[in-house]
């Protein structure tokens, strides 16, 4: 049983600590100088279990601010939760804007950075690097630094190592949403070929064609809490009547 799931939660849950700082001003700072800020706390996350199995492709939905950014960088590794435990069965890579890639490296270097995180060696990369740099179509820069890229090039980089280099879990944040209709087409071409199949797949969307189209299973969240994991339509149904309050 343990072997056809790839990710296991129980009951975990994740809080951010801000500093309020109300002193925006150098008259307020130099007369509350005993005032210190107030820390803040930010419930992302409420306490949700839950498991998906190997083979899966979720649809994780909700309105902006619902907390669907923070889990899948929980479940993807990039924070750690506060309570409760995770258990994560094989590699894992977050396509979200870069998260994860340096942005003081070059692509080049990227690359070969993400294929050593996913267990690549050197020669392993080597094979498949002018496919990821082709398929992302950044030929031209791909020894400039990632930071002077714009936010469709560096997504369009990671979607093209998460292709290539073959992670087993798959978070993939508005995938369909990236670059121009040339890319988008590619992209969908890549989702609905044997690339997919084995893979474990976690497909953050506004769009709810594309989460009926590619998801088994649904996900709403609102308020940092998982209302629903089940049906792909119920969730659908949800996140409508959400939008519509």
């Amino acid at each position: 049983m343990e072997n056809t799931i790839a990710l296991l939660a129980k009951n975990i849950s994740k809080t951010f600590h801000i500093t309020e700082d109300s002193h925006n001003t150098v008259k307020h700072r130099l007369f509350n100088l005993f005032n210190p800020p107030r820390a803040k706390k930010v419930p992302a996350l409420k306490m949700m279990s839950f498991e998906i199995k190997k083979g899966e492709c979720i649809g994780l939905i909700g309105r902006n601010g619902c907390g669907k950014s923070t889990l899948t960088k929980l479940l993807a590794g990039v924070y750690q939760p506060d309570t409760g435990y995770l258990k994560i069965n094989g590699t894992t890579m977050l396509m979200n804007l870069g998260v994860g890639m340096s942005h003081e490296l070059t692509a080049r270097e990227n690359i070969y950075v993400s294929g050593s995180v996913l267990g690549m060696k050197i020669k392993e990369v080597d094979a498949i690097f002018d496919k990821i740099v082709d398929f992302a179509e950044i030929r031209e820069f791909v020894d400039a630094k990632i930071k002077y890229f714009s936010s469709g090039m560096v997504a369009r980089l990671a979607f093209s190592i998460a292709v290539n280099a073959g992670a087993d879990i798959m978070f993939l944040d508005e995938i369909f949403a990236v670059g121009d209709m040339k890319f988008q087409e590619k992209a969908i071409k890549v989702f609905e070929s044997s690339w997919i199949e084995g893979k474990t797949v976690i497909l953050v969307s506004h769009s709810m064609d594309v989460i009926r189209k590619y998801c088994s299973r649904a996900a709403f969240m609102k308020n940092g809490e998982m209302i629903y994991l089940g049906e792909t339509g119920k969730a659908i149904e949800l996140y409508e009547q959400d939008n519509q309050s």
